[in-house]
């Protein structure tokens, strides 16, 4: 099938995409939503201004949508964007949330297109082992949840950090994966990249219990 692939940067979003073109379909857009508000339900914010250094590596057409981030109003946004592109289905990182694996579902049923979930209801942590395995390279750029301090900011996914959100996961109840908006996160490398990202300039903001790295300046590399 002829897919577009709802992509923020993010690990899900990006590994999603990548078992998905390793199921002989075409990747034939990115579609990133870009939302006004911190706070959207549907799509992922932080260094969304990144999916063209993103898109440059994966050597895709990128179409980028804005979206006032209302709840139930992003839908309709979605849905505009999506209906502008020859495509028979579309691609999405959801993990758990039923809320945005429905929504997706709906956009795609009244538009025609299949709904493909390749990560839904997969083990959070085994998602977490198999991404890095299989060649991602991501990063930790927002937290907010008991146990998640500023050091995690910039923090990369290995085994290391992965053993430590199994414990965060045990102790304090936290979705290993970020499903519930504990962390966020952004994709350096992936075994679909022709180049790969380089964070030239961050900075943490840091408020009470909760921050993010903003990068402030970044670029593609060739691979070695």
């Amino acid at each position: 099938m002829r897919l577009a692939a709802l992509c923020s940067g993010g690990k899900d979003s990006s590994y999603a995409l990548w078992l998905a073109s390793k199921e002989s379909h075409e990747i034939a857009w990115l579609v990133t939503m870009i939302p006004e508000r911190e706070d959207s339900w549907m799509f992922h914010y932080p260094n969304i201004h990144l999916m063209d250094l993103f898109a440059e590596c994966s050597d895709l057409p990128l179409i980028k949508g804005e979206t006032k981030g209302v709840k139930e109003q992003e839908v309709g946004d979605l849905k505009a964007n999506l209906s502008e592109l020859e495509i028979d289905g579309v691609i999405s990182g959801a993990v758990a949330s039923t809320y945005q694996k429905e929504r997706i579902e709906q956009v795609c049923k009244e538009l025609g297109l299949t709904s493909i979930t390749p990560l839904w209801n997969q083990n959070l942590l085994g998602l977490l082992q198999d991404m890095l395995e299989s060649g991602f390279e991501v990063i930790i750029t927002s937290a907010s949840a008991e146990g998640l301090n500023e050091e995690w900011l910039g923090r990369r996914i290995d085994n290391e950090c992965i053993q430590d959100l199994k414990e965060l996961h045990e102790d304090f109840g936290i979705n290993p994966a970020g499903e519930g908006g504990e962390y966020e996160t952004l994709v350096l490398d992936a075994p679909f990249f022709k180049k790969r990202i380089n964070l030239i300039k961050t900075r943490k903001i840091w408020k009470i219990d909760s921050g993010r790295l903003l990068v402030e300046k970044a670029e593609t590399l060739e691979k070695a």
